[in-house]
C-alpha cells in the first residue's frame, strides 16, 4: 500500500525547484569530472599555492 502526503502547492513547487537544481548540479559535476579525466582543463595558479 502506498502512503500519500498532502502538502501545499507552494511547498510542492519549492521542492520541485530544489530537485531540478540538484539534478543540474549533478550533471555539471559529472561533466567537470569527465573533463578532468580526459585532460580538457588546465590547472590554475591559485589552486596549487
Amino acid at each position: 500500500m502506498k502512503e500519500t502526503v498532502t502538502i501545499p502547492k507552494k511547498e510542492y513547487a519549492r521542492l520541485k525547484k530544489c530537485e531540478e537544481t540538484e539534478k543540474d548540479l549533478l550533471v555539471s559535476l559529472v561533466k567537470g569530472l569527465e573533463d578532468i579525466q580526459h585532460g580538457r582543463i588546465k590547472p590554475w595558479k591559485g589552486a596549487t599555492g
